[in-house]
Protein backbone atom coordinates (compact mmCIF):
# COMPACT_ATOMS: atom_id res chain seq x y z
CA UNK A 1 0.00 0.00 0.00
CA UNK A 2 2.94 2.31 0.59
CA UNK A 3 3.83 1.91 -3.10
CA UNK A 4 0.42 3.16 -4.25
CA UNK A 5 0.40 6.16 -1.95
CA UNK A 6 3.87 7.49 -2.83
CA UNK A 7 4.01 10.59 -5.03
CA UNK A 8 7.32 9.41 -6.48
CA UNK A 9 5.42 6.49 -8.00
CA UNK A 10 2.55 8.36 -9.55
CA UNK A 11 4.38 11.47 -10.78
CA UNK A 12 6.29 9.39 -13.36
CA UNK A 13 3.07 7.53 -14.16
CA UNK A 14 1.32 10.88 -14.71
CA UNK A 15 4.13 11.99 -17.02
CA UNK A 16 3.85 8.83 -19.11
CA UNK A 17 0.07 9.25 -19.24
CA UNK A 18 0.42 12.85 -20.43
CA UNK A 19 2.83 11.86 -23.20
CA UNK A 20 0.54 9.05 -24.36
CA UNK A 21 -2.49 11.36 -24.25
CA UNK A 22 -0.72 14.02 -26.27
CA UNK A 23 0.09 11.40 -28.89
CA UNK A 24 -3.43 9.93 -28.96
CA UNK A 25 -5.44 13.14 -29.15
CA UNK A 26 -3.09 15.11 -31.38
CA UNK A 27 -3.90 18.82 -31.61
CA UNK A 28 -6.69 18.50 -29.07
CA UNK A 29 -3.97 17.96 -26.46
CA UNK A 30 -3.60 21.76 -26.41
CA UNK A 31 -7.08 21.87 -24.87
CA UNK A 32 -7.22 18.52 -23.07
CA UNK A 33 -3.96 18.66 -21.12
CA UNK A 34 -4.48 22.12 -19.54
CA UNK A 35 -8.04 21.19 -18.57
CA UNK A 36 -6.85 17.89 -17.10
CA UNK A 37 -4.13 19.74 -15.19
CA UNK A 38 -6.65 22.29 -13.94
CA UNK A 39 -8.97 19.51 -12.80
CA UNK A 40 -6.31 17.76 -10.73
CA UNK A 41 -4.81 21.01 -9.43
CA UNK A 42 -8.18 22.36 -8.34
CA UNK A 43 -9.07 19.05 -6.65
CA UNK A 44 -5.79 19.23 -4.75
CA UNK A 45 -6.16 22.88 -3.75
CA UNK A 46 -9.79 22.55 -2.63
CA UNK A 47 -9.17 19.38 -0.63
CA UNK A 48 -5.92 20.37 1.04
CA UNK A 49 -6.15 24.15 1.40
CA UNK A 50 -9.85 24.65 1.95
CA UNK A 51 -11.42 21.55 3.45
CA UNK A 52 -8.61 20.27 5.67
CA UNK A 53 -8.05 23.52 7.60
CA UNK A 54 -11.76 24.37 7.69
CA UNK A 55 -12.95 21.05 9.12
CA UNK A 56 -9.72 20.41 11.10
CA UNK A 57 -10.59 16.74 11.55
CA UNK A 58 -7.64 14.78 12.87
CA UNK A 59 -6.30 11.93 10.81
CA UNK A 60 -6.77 8.50 12.41
CA UNK A 61 -3.04 8.38 13.13
CA UNK A 62 -3.23 11.72 15.01
CA UNK A 63 -6.44 10.91 16.89
CA UNK A 64 -5.43 10.26 20.52
CA UNK A 65 -8.17 7.67 20.96
CA UNK A 66 -6.98 5.64 17.94
CA UNK A 67 -3.29 6.29 17.40
CA UNK A 68 -2.10 3.92 20.13
CA UNK A 69 -3.90 1.00 18.48
CA UNK A 70 -2.67 1.66 14.93
CA UNK A 71 0.32 0.04 13.29
CA UNK A 72 1.95 2.94 11.48
CA UNK A 73 3.74 1.61 8.43
CA UNK A 74 4.49 4.85 6.59
CA UNK A 75 4.39 7.67 9.11
CA UNK A 76 1.35 9.83 9.55
CA UNK A 77 1.43 12.90 7.35
CA UNK A 78 -0.25 16.21 8.10
CA UNK A 79 -2.43 16.76 11.11
CA UNK A 80 -5.81 17.00 9.37
CA UNK A 81 -7.39 14.48 7.03
CA UNK A 82 -10.80 15.58 5.80
CA UNK A 83 -10.81 15.24 2.78
CA UNK A 84 -8.30 12.98 1.08
CA UNK A 85 -6.26 14.84 -1.52
CA UNK A 86 -4.95 11.54 -2.88
CA UNK A 87 -8.50 10.36 -3.56
CA UNK A 88 -9.56 13.73 -4.96
CA UNK A 89 -6.60 13.85 -7.36
CA UNK A 90 -6.86 10.22 -8.46
CA UNK A 91 -10.59 10.42 -9.13
CA UNK A 92 -10.28 13.82 -10.83
CA UNK A 93 -7.86 12.30 -13.31
CA UNK A 94 -9.75 9.03 -13.71
CA UNK A 95 -13.23 10.47 -14.19
CA UNK A 96 -11.97 13.19 -16.54
CA UNK A 97 -10.26 10.57 -18.70
CA UNK A 98 -13.30 8.29 -18.61
CA UNK A 99 -15.52 11.12 -19.85
CA UNK A 100 -13.30 12.49 -22.61
CA UNK A 101 -11.63 9.42 -24.10
CA UNK A 102 -13.46 7.51 -26.82
CA UNK A 103 -14.98 4.12 -26.05
CA UNK A 104 -12.13 2.29 -27.76
CA UNK A 105 -9.99 3.12 -24.72
CA UNK A 106 -12.32 1.37 -22.24
CA UNK A 107 -9.56 -0.93 -20.99
CA UNK A 108 -7.40 2.06 -20.10
CA UNK A 109 -10.36 3.71 -18.40
CA UNK A 110 -10.99 0.61 -16.28
CA UNK A 111 -7.30 0.38 -15.38
CA UNK A 112 -7.36 4.01 -14.25
CA UNK A 113 -10.44 3.31 -12.14
CA UNK A 114 -8.77 0.33 -10.48
CA UNK A 115 -5.70 2.48 -9.85
CA UNK A 116 -7.81 5.28 -8.28
CA UNK A 117 -9.58 2.80 -6.03
CA UNK A 118 -6.30 1.23 -4.89
CA UNK A 119 -4.74 4.65 -4.20
CA UNK A 120 -7.83 5.65 -2.21
CA UNK A 121 -7.93 2.40 -0.26
CA UNK A 122 -4.23 2.71 0.53
CA UNK A 123 -4.96 5.93 2.42
CA UNK A 124 -7.38 4.09 4.70
CA UNK A 125 -5.08 1.09 5.05
CA UNK A 126 -2.16 3.31 6.08
CA UNK A 127 -4.36 5.08 8.69
CA UNK A 128 -3.97 8.42 6.96
CA UNK A 129 -7.73 8.83 6.40
CA UNK A 130 -11.10 7.66 7.56
CA UNK A 131 -13.31 6.07 4.86
CA UNK A 132 -15.49 9.21 4.76
CA UNK A 133 -12.38 11.32 4.02
CA UNK A 134 -11.65 9.15 1.00
CA UNK A 135 -15.26 9.09 -0.21
CA UNK A 136 -15.51 12.88 0.06
CA UNK A 137 -12.25 13.29 -1.85
CA UNK A 138 -13.40 10.90 -4.57
CA UNK A 139 -16.69 12.79 -4.86
CA UNK A 140 -14.93 16.16 -5.09
CA UNK A 141 -12.52 14.91 -7.76
CA UNK A 142 -15.34 13.29 -9.73
CA UNK A 143 -17.50 16.42 -9.70
CA UNK A 144 -14.64 18.64 -10.80
CA UNK A 145 -13.75 16.14 -13.54
CA UNK A 146 -17.32 16.13 -14.78
CA UNK A 147 -17.33 19.93 -14.98
CA UNK A 148 -14.01 20.18 -16.80
CA UNK A 149 -14.85 17.28 -19.14
CA UNK A 150 -18.10 19.06 -20.04
CA UNK A 151 -16.10 22.21 -20.77
CA UNK A 152 -13.65 20.22 -22.91
CA UNK A 153 -16.46 18.69 -24.95
CA UNK A 154 -18.11 22.06 -25.49
CA UNK A 155 -14.86 23.69 -26.56
CA UNK A 156 -13.88 20.97 -29.00
CA UNK A 157 -17.19 19.75 -30.45
CA UNK A 158 -19.49 22.76 -30.86
CA UNK A 159 -17.63 25.58 -29.20
CA UNK A 160 -15.29 28.25 -30.50
CA UNK A 161 -12.37 25.83 -30.79
CA UNK A 162 -14.27 23.19 -32.77
CA UNK A 163 -13.08 24.49 -36.13
CA UNK A 164 -9.45 24.51 -34.98
CA UNK A 165 -9.46 21.10 -33.34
Amino acid sequence: MVFFTERFVWFPAYFVLLVVLAYLVGRRAWVLLPLLGATVALADIISSRLFKPYFARLRPCHDPTLSATLNMVNGCGGQFGFMSSHAANAFALTVFMALVLPRRYRVAQWLLLVWAIIVSYSRIYLAAHFPSDVLAGALLGSLLAWGFATLYKRLTSTGPLSKIF
